[in-house]
């Protein structure tokens, strides 16, 4: 008789716990998730008024599964049709390294960040350049470079 090896199977990463209006912001602020990127996942908070506030909105709305806000907050011209997020993918912080311009007084901003997270078991890291830019009036991811270091 043959002893077979086991064949390693990944492991399931643990779900993420609810995001609830009185929970923590997933984007890191001091803030209740309601207060702070909710408000604008739901529109009650209008548009987010910087390229910073919705990159974090953008991460949050990773964190919650809301592809519709993604969707509707990215630049037209780069917008794929449709968005398909992994639901093996627990994203678990956020670190905002860079931002440019982005204010109210500009026209364009950019936001260097790693996003992390865990994915079958195992943690991962995404580090991107984003470009915002305005989009009738209001702040739009337009894309991004993935720096390899």
């Amino acid at each position: 008789m043959s002893r077979r090896k086991p064949t390693p199977r990944p492991r399931p990463s643990a779900p993420a716990p609810a995001v609830t209006a009185g929970s923590p912001c997933p984007c890191g602020l001091p803030a209740a998730y309601g207060d702070c990127c909710g408000r604008f996942h739901d529109g009650s908070g209008g548009t987010a008024p910087t390229a910073e506030l919705l990159m974090r909105s953008r991460y949050s709305a990773f964190v919650v599964g809301d592809a519709a806000y993604l969707l509707r907050t990215w630049a037209p011209a780069t917008r794929p049709a449709v968005l398909d997020l992994d639901p093996g993918t627990r994203w678990t912080g956020l670190e905002i390294r860079d931002t440019r311009d982005g204010t109210a007084f500009h026209r364009t901003g950019t936001v260097a960040f790693t996003a992390r997270y865990v994915q079958g078991g195992e943690p991962g890291a995404l580090a991107e350049h984003s470009r915002f830019a305005r989009h009738d009036g209001a702040w739009v991811y337009v894309d991004g470079d993935f720096p390899e270091d």
